[in-house]
C-alpha cells in the first residue's frame, strides 16, 4: 500500500474540542499536527492529504484557520478533508464547511470529506447557563472521528 503524507491544520481555543478531535485523527493517519499560525506553508506542497480543522464560532470557522489558507500557494494534485466541533454540531458548522471547502478549492484542493460533531460552548450568554453540550466531544464523537480518519489509514 501506498504510504499517504499526512499533514492536518486546525486551531481550537476556548474548551480545547476541535483538538480533541484532531488530535484522534492525527493518531490514526500518523500525521503532523500543527497549529494554523505555526504552519510553514512552503511545506504544504511536501503532504499528500490536508485536514483542515476549526471550532466553529458565531457559525465561521476561527480566523487564522481561514487566513491560513488563504496564504497558501496554488497546489494540483492535493487532497484535503475538513472537520469541526461546534455547540450547534452539523447544523452549525455546515456554513463554516463551505466557506473552507470553497477557499480550498480555489487553491486547487480536492475535498474528499468532512467532518463535525459537537463541542462543549460556553461562550457569550451561553456562560451564564453554564453551557451546551457539557462533555463533548464524547467518547462516541471521537470513535467517529476515528472511524472518519481510517478511510485514508496508513498500513
Amino acid at each position: 500500500m501506498i504510504k499517504v503524507k499526512t499533514l492536518m491544520v486546525y486551531e481550537s481555543i476556548h474548551h480545547g474540542n476541535t483538538e480533541k478531535v484532531a488530535k484522534v485523527m492525527a493518531d490514526v493517519l500518523k500525521a503532523e499536527l500543527v497549529k494554523a499560525k505555526e504552519l510553514d506553508i512552503n511545506l504544504v506542497a511536501e503532504y499528500d492529504l490536508l485536514g483542515f480543522g476549526s471550532g466553529i464560532y458565531w457559525g465561521k470557522p476561527h480566523k487564522d484557520l481561514l487566513h491560513t489558507i488563504d496564504s497558501l500557494p496554488s497546489l494540483t494534485n492535493k487532497q484535503a478533508f475538513v472537520f469541526s466541533t461546534s455547540g450547534a454540531g452539523e447544523k452549525g458548522s455546515n456554513k463554516a464547511h463551505q466557506l473552507i471547502k470553497g477557499k480550498l478549492i480555489e487553491k486547487g484542493f480536492t475535498i474528499v470529506g468532512e467532518f463535525s460533531c459537537r463541542g462543549f460552548d460556553s461562550f457569550g450568554l451561553l456562560k451564564l447557563i453554564g453551557g451546551i453540550n457539557k462533555g463533548r466531544p464524547n467518547e462516541h464523537d471521537l470513535k467517529e472521528a476515528e472511524d472518519f480518519a481510517r478511510r485514508w489509514q496508513n498500513s
